[in-house]
């Protein structure tokens, strides 16, 4: 089974459902806790990257010193067009590589399952084709995407972020939400943090609950076509 590397950023950020669904599709994952400590490959050659989220900015290499080589891993997929797939900071730091803009602490931040809308563009998405027109998804962010790389096609929005998910050539995605997480991962966030944007997060877990099983067909469907465009790409 190919594997993509997985890279990961902090504790609780794991591949989570997405690697069940993944493996459904038959694409293993290698997952990397660069915050950990554990080395990145120099190289990323053939294989498939999926870069997760995190409290950081991109370029926040001070306190996150892992984050300029796995930029330099986006850089190579990119460049060889290899399948990408970023997800929330991963989906800023496409965006970044490839030419876009990001600020922090930008707009309105979004926390717990979130409606989303399919642009026209999605329509013909080897991911998002077919999608329906307003899937939900967990958000929790407080930076966002302003400026997507030239050329890039602009797939989905909501109310509080324009975007929320982009295709960068013909093989590389990135979105600002996170699919790969379930209702029950928002328990355990941190409740000061919430607090401070005045957000109860016993009411966001009970609202993505409700959510939850929608969601996670929708976002199952999207992680099987990557899965079935890393196969293609590799064969």
């Amino acid at each position: 089974m190919t594997a993509a590397l997985v890279v990961q950023h902090g504790p609780g950020g794991g591949p989570g459902r997405w690697e069940g669904w993944l493996a459904e599709g038959g694409l293993g994952v290698e997952v990397v806790a660069a915050y950990d400590g554990a080395p990145l490959p120099e190289r990323l050659g053939p294989r498939p990257l999926i870069v997760l989220g995190g409290g950081y900015l991109p370029d926040d290499d001070e306190r996150a010193p892992w984050l300029a080589p796995t930029r330099e891993l986006v850089r190579q997929a990119l460049d060889a067009g290899t399948p990408v797939f970023g997800i929330c900071l991963g989906g800023q730091m496409l965006a970044q590589v490839a030419g876009g803009e990001v600020r922090g602490e930008h707009g309105r931040p979004e926390f717990g399952s979130t409606e989303l809308t399919l642009r026209q563009e999605a329509a013909d998405d080897p991911l998002f084709t077919g999608l329906p027109e307003h899937p939900t998804a967990i958000e929790n962010h407080v930076d966002a995407i302003v400026e997507l790389p030239d050329g890039a096609r602009w797939l989905a929005e909501s109310e509080n972020c324009p975007y929320q998910a982009f295709r960068v050539g013909a093989n590389a995605w990135g979105v600002q939400f996170h699919p790969e997480t379930t209702a029950d991962r928002i328990s355990g966030w941190n409740v000061e943090r919430l607090d401070r944007h005045g957000v109860d997060r016993d009411e966001l877990h009970r609202a993505a609950l409700r959510h939850d099983a929608a969601a996670a067909g929708v976002w199952r469907r999207v992680a099987l076509r990557f899965a079935a465009v890393a196969s293609a790409t590799a064969a």
